[in-house]
């Protein structure tokens, strides 16, 4: 019995490297600021993948920190580029709604500093798309003046999603 202990017990100890926890999460190229990733084992991709991924985005982050819903695009990026895929062949598109509008708008629009803002530059930097709903904007009386620099308002959240899904956009569950 006591064999089968030990067994167990350093077979568990072995395994514990495959177990690293949030110290193997690193900063990726190509959103280099956000969106750490962990690599994992024998998931790297062909170079020639493509990728075309929209994220609807309608909760706002939290006031005073970066929103986890803007920062998944990020890891997204990051991760792929880093599983191989060539960052010209990922294709990202945030449609932003909603509560989540407040985390598009300038600093003097929002009426404090925006902790999503350097996140919002290297996402546009790294060729997202960002577009707030034009039916949000509206209701909230919210201008393109008052966005923050690269991001879009469009027809309305919906009218997005169906013009991307004809372009071979997926939407990410997440």
């Amino acid at each position: 019995m006591t064999r089968i202990a030990v067994c167990a017990a350093a077979l568990f100890t072995f395994a514990m490297p495959a177990l690293a926890g949030p110290e193997a999460f690193q900063p990726g190229t190509v959103v280099p600021d956000y969106g750490k990733v962990a690599m994992i084992e024998g998931t790297e991709l062909p170079a020639d993948t493509v990728m075309k991924v929209a994220f609807d985005i309608g909760k706002a982050g939290p006031e005073d920190t970066i929103s986890r819903s803007l920062e998944t695009p990020a890891r997204f990026l990051n991760m792929h580029a880093a599983a191989g895929v060539d960052p010209e062949n990922l294709h990202v598109a945030l449609i932003v709604h909603g509560a989540a509008s407040a985390d598009l708008l300038t600093d003097e629009a929002r009426g404090a500093p925006n902790p999503n803002a350097g996140l919002i530059a290297e996402l546009l930097a790294a060729g997202a798309t960002i577009e707030l709903c034009g039916q949000t904007s509206a209701m909230r009386d919210i201008a393109q003046d008052d966005l923050l620099p690269g991001v879009t308002i469009g027809l309305s959240a919906m009218s997005t999603h169906a013009l991307l899904q004809q372009q071979g956009y997926t939407l990410n569950p997440f």
